[in-house]
């Protein structure tokens, strides 16, 4: 489970992030969406605990960031939207280091890291350097990276960028599992198909705020329309775009 209470991110006058209330429970896969700016990826960061908050509490699984931030980070699993490998260790290794990181060592690691590499069919380049890895590569040992030592709560950037089909699909397939599990999954994306179609809930933030949060059915209903998950959000975010469109066609 995430609890964010009251969240808040400033940069000097400007504020990124605005009071945000939040409860993603165990056993949901919840879409966070809002376009470029909105701050998304900073509140997954705070989330994370990259980002120390202006203001605000986030627990995860039951665990303080700032008064437990060791066991709260290790119920986590993060995967950035530009994540950093060490391009010098093997896959292996990498997903050793970062069990590692965690507290999490020995047999039980090796087999449960040739089961996520087997996963994204990456078993045969195991003990092959990362530099080597293409990106599509690399994006998937990162999303094993954050499978391996088990954490109750997945926070995702932008997951699908890179992955061929047959592996954005295993990818799915995987969450789906996860939260069925009773894990919790918060995902960033842009694809909006992909949030109408795997998300449970939606949450649309717009200059720091939470302005829509709901069932596909809730977001419908509040907006008194049968629209696609697309008309929702930019009825939400596009009309100052759509009027900047006029404005230049018109020019």
């Amino acid at each position: 489970m995430i609890e964010i209470a009251a969240l808040s991110k400033r940069y000097g006058a400007f504020t990124a992030v605005r009071s945000l209330d939040l409860v993603v429970p165990g056993g949901e896969l919840f879409g966070f969406l809002g376009p470029n700016g909105a701050g998304k990826t900073t509140t997954m960061r705070m989330i994370a605990g990259i980002l120390q908050p202006s203001a605000g509490t986030v627990r995860i699984a039951g665990h303080d960031l700032r008064r437990d931030p060791l066991k709260a980070k290790r119920a986590l699993g993060f995967i950035p939207d530009r994540p950093f490998i060490y391009e010098k260790l093997t896959g292996m290794e990498f997903l050793r280091f970062t069990a590692g990181l965690y507290g999490e060592r020995g047999a039980e690691v090796d087999k449960r890291g040739h089961e996520l590499l087997a996963l994204f069919d990456l078993e045969p380049w195991r003990d092959e350097l990362v530099e080597s890895y293409s990106h599509g590569m690399r994006q998937k040992l990162i999303i094993a990276s954050a499978f391996v030592h088990r954490p109750a709560v997945i926070v995702v950037d932008e997951p699908m960028v890179g992955l061929d089909p047959k592996s954005a699909k295993i990818l799915k397939d995987l969450f789906r599992e996860y939260t069925r599990r009773g894990h919790s999954v918060m995902m960033s994306t842009h694809t909006l198909e992909i949030a109408e179609d795997m998300c449970d809930r939606i949450g649309i933030m717009q200059r720091g705020e939470l302005v829509a949060c709901g069932t596909m059915t809730q977001l419908r209903g509040a907006s008194g329309t049968d629209d696609a998950l697309e008309d929702i959000f930019l009825r939400l975010t596009g009309d100052a775009v759509a009027r900047e469109l006029v404005e230049v066609l018109d020019a």
